[in-house]
């Protein structure tokens, strides 16, 4: 018979010694191991206290961006939506009105929009397809619930706050102290 890989292992058949059946070098080389991680630094991280660094390409929750003047960036076109392997966006667009320039920027805004956790693989593509830089994800992770419904995010949960109206909260936001 001939083998498909070239990493074919012969098994040794032959009987056990008396050491190798007492098993004793096994479980010295295991206490060996054992012992040797004692003197070694520790990878727990005491959470609240300390805060684990994270890589910069991490991605975690994701954010409605605000451009400077504090409007919406999110125009709905829906790419963002379609680029989504696990379809875990849906949003509905809806017309500015008159009278509303200050709060959305294009014509088209999402009147809805709502990410569900549960089904995000945070692939990052809905970040690449977004033509308006509105959509990103943070260095935040998502917090542990109860309920399902808690997993589904809000276009009110997801939006930055306003830069003109709140410059703390948007501080805090991006992870910076004012």
């Amino acid at each position: 018979m001939q083998a498909l890989t070239n990493r074919v292992k012969e098994v040794n058949r032959k009987p056990m010694s008396f050491m190798e059946k007492l098993y004793l070098p096994a479980i010295f080389k295991g206490m060996a191991i054992t012992f040797s991680h004692i003197f070694k630094k520790k990878p727990t991280i005491q959470y609240p206290e300390q805060k684990r660094e994270f890589s910069p390409v991490f991605r975690g929750l994701h954010v409605l961006n605000r451009d400077e003047e504090g409007r919406e960036r999110c125009t709905a076109c829906g790419l963002c939506a379609v680029a989504c392997p696990a379809e875990a966006i849906t949003m509905e667009a809806a017309e500015r009105l008159p009278g509303e320039e200050h709060l959305y920027r294009e014509e088209k805004y999402a009147a809805r929009y709502e990410i569900n956790m549960l089904r995000c693989i945070f692939c990052g593509l809905c970040e690449e397809a977004c033509p308006k830089d509105a959509v990103y994800l943070s260095e935040t992770f998502a917090p542990a619930n109860y309920t399902r419904k808690g997993f589904v995010y809000g276009k009110e949960d997801l939006l930055i706050p306003n830069p003109k109206t709140d410059p703390q909260g948007l501080a805090e936001a991006r992870g910076q102290h004012i």
